[in-house]
């Protein structure tokens, strides 16, 4: 399976790479990004196969973004501009697709990807989330974390040995989990599913008997998660 990840700052080209992407066998959207820093961010964390890259993006062009990469993914350049077609191929980009572009065409353009270039499957617990703490990045592997905690303006990653506290959104850090791995019990928590021992009427119970509330907003979702 291929995992694309697409980088546009346009809603519309999201959509209809989304679909165009979700029709073609062998391919699986793994990240969607309005920008290049999102990109960045997200390609430290998730094992990306194929880029679908926009070129005039705000703050930091396609191509700058792509020279800046020690070791990127295989690229199919998306834009409305042909003028940057020869600098796209210079890049060694598979292909360069024009706005707006066909179906077919986007498929010619897959096409060309190698039939080796799709990284192997890795356990989806290999990985890590990557935060900013303090002036450092961290890399926290998802299999350490039991949950995670709003606290004001913070939120708190719980591991075994001890918590990270981080400045982010819930909402941004519960996009950038899996969701096999995670799941959401209450608009302040998120539990990692492979510490649930036990789900009671109001409250979950993980590793090291740790309890954090479950919502009834939530429950069904988890109970559904839980059983998977």
């Amino acid at each position: 399976m291929i995992r694309c990840m697409i980088v546009d700052d346009e809603v519309m080209a999201h959509q209809i790479l989304e679909t165009f992407i979700l029709q073609t066998e062998g391919l699986t959207l793994v990240a969607k990004c309005r920008n290049a820093m999102e990109a960045f961010a997200r390609l430290e964390q998730q094992d990306v196969d194929l880029m679908f890259l926009d070129i005039e993006m705000p703050l930091i062009s396609g191509t700058k973004f792509l020279r800046s990469l020690s070791k990127p993914p295989q690229v199919i350049f998306t834009t409305a501009y042909a003028e940057h077609a020869v600098e796209g191929f210079e890049l060694q980009a598979l292909d360069y697709l024009l706005k707006p572009f066909s179906y077919e065409r986007f498929a010619k353009a897959v096409a060309r990807m190698p039939a080796s270039a799709a990284a192997p499957a890795q356990p989806e617990d290999a990985g890590s989330l990557v935060v900013r703490e303090k002036d450092a990045l961290v890399k926290i592997p998802y299999a350490d974390i039991l949950y995670i905690e709003a606290a004001r303006d913070y939120m708190k990653v719980h591991t075994p040995g001890r918590h990270y506290l981080v400045l982010q959104t819930m909402k941004k850090l519960e996009e950038a989990l899996p969701p096999a791995l995670f799941v959401r019990t209450h608009k302040s928590f998120i539990a990692g599913l492979r510490h649930v021992k036990q789900i009671k009427a109001e409250s979950l119970v993980l590793s090291q008997d740790i309890s954090i509330p479950l919502s009834s907003l939530y429950k069904e979702q988890v109970l559904k998660r839980y059983r998977e």
